[in-house]
């Protein structure tokens, strides 16, 4: 059995309150392949995402979580987007680089960075540097890309500058280069790395805990019930939905429908208050619930909403969104709002697309989608099922992960 270390600073179990459990999943299945892989976590972030309390003077812990060791390191708690989050990211990075941190851990055949910031990666690189074995690096977002689309950061900025040294040193660095979004490589590849080493391994879904849906016959109920859960934040698209939900709400054949909001974010209590002053009586929002609990959710929905921004510079590269693939899973109708490079609801016919950031377009889908037959809703619902199966199941993607870390052990490390 060969060794890999994951370090992901976000990552979670399926036990904890939010949040993404790509890797978790992962380490399961890469078993079958012969690897085992240890995750390496940040035990908290922001005020009360704390994933695993660390007793007094306790740095790190390692946990088994259904068989898959966690490495718990600890991290100072912060705030919003500031100088404290910064700290929080660099604490993780340089506790996980001790080598009494990860002293009691199998030996690595290879070491993953993964890089939601890239200083967790760049940690990965030098840990696998320090053991004399390949470094993979796993791009989730494109910093400093992404940060720049979004308006956080300036070309020519001294801070863009070292950002773009550092992802260019990653990836030079990398025997492997694993990407979630599936047109990354054409951001990446200019930069003077071949395409390929970039392998498209994107986000899935543990099928295991979405049983098939009950059977449904007949009409609908006097009420239709529109769900979204997960994050409320700036590329979360939810302004747009909720102009939506003000127009479903003034229109004779929209007035059965409500939305539910799950989930939690930076902007939660900005929405709320935005569809106080809208005057919505057909939105209600509701606290984010642990993954394990998302499909007994899910199954109280009749279709699924899901948007981002219209930020086509952002999305040139696609999407690979966590709830996307649990939305296909629980076979139900889903309109999306989206301008992205890929769309895997229209890939997989399993529900209706409009533009981002047209509300009039997308209150029509969310109405046309409530006024569809049953039988048509069901057809939508199974064909986005059928589709994860093929596509996204974490089962399938750990073979492939797998596949790229016996690449790069047979390649010489860089």
């Amino acid at each position: 059995m060969k060794h890999v270390w994951i370090l992901n600073h976000y990552a979670k179990e399926p036990n904890s309150g939010t949040g993404g459990t790509r890797h978790f999943h992962l380490a399961e299945h890469l078993g079958s392949s012969g690897w085992q892989a240890t995750v390496i976590a940040a035990n908290a972030n922001t005020v009360g995402s704390e994933e695993r309390p660390l007793e007094a003077g306790e740095l790190s812990r390692l946990d088994s979580i259904r068989d898959v060791p966690f490495l718990w390191v600890r991290t100072p708690i912060y705030h919003g987007n500031g100088a404290g989050r910064i700290l929080n990211m660099l604490a993780y990075s340089w506790r996980a680089l001790r080598p009494r941190t990860t002293r009691g851990l199998p030996r690595p055949d290879v070491v993953i960075g993964s890089s939601v910031h890239p200083f967790a990666a760049a940690a990965g690189a030098l840990l696998a540097r320090r053991f004399k074995v390949p470094f993979v690096f796993e791009v989730r977002d494109l910093w400093p890309q992404t940060l720049v689309d979004m308006g956080r950061l300036r070309e020519g900025e001294f801070l863009t500058w070292a950002l773009r040294k550092l992802e260019a040193w990653l990836y030079r660095r990398a025997a492997r280069i694993v990407v979630l979004l599936p047109h990354a490589w054409e951001y990446i590849t200019p930069l003077g790395i071949p395409k390929e080493r970039i392998t498209w391994i994107p986000n899935g879904v543990d099928l295991s805990l979405f049983p098939p849906p009950p059977a449904r016959t007949g009409e609908p109920s006097e009420r239709f019930t529109l769900m979204y859960f997960g994050a409320h934040g700036q590329a979360n698209g939810l302004d747009n939905v909720l102009q939506a939900m003000k127009l479903v709400q003034q229109r004779p054949e929209g007035q059965h429908i409500t939305l539910r909001m799950v989930g939690d974010g930076q902007l939660k209590s900005a929405l709320m208050a935005h569809a106080q002053e809208l005057g919505l009586r057909n939105v209600s929002f509701e606290p984010p619930v642990p993954k394990c609990h998302i499909p007994a959710v899910a199954m109280e929905a009749d279709a699924f909403v899901i948007a981002v921004r219209d930020l086509p510079q952002l999305y040139r590269y696609g999407i690979s969104m966590n709830k996307l693939f649990d939305y296909l899973a629980a076979e139900r109708p889903i309109v999306i709002a989206s301008n992205a490079a890929n769309n895997p609801v229209a890939d997989s016919a399993a529900g209706l697309t409009v533009g981002a950031e047209q509300p009039e377009a997308l209150a029509d889908a969310i109405i046309s989608i409530a006024a569809a037959p049953l039988e048509a809703r069901l057809r939508m619902g199974r064909a986005g099922r059928e589709y994860v199966e093929r596509n996204h199941s974490f089962q399938y993607l750990a073979q492939r992960l797998a596949a790229v870390l016996d690449e790069a052990c047979a390649a010489r490390p860089t």
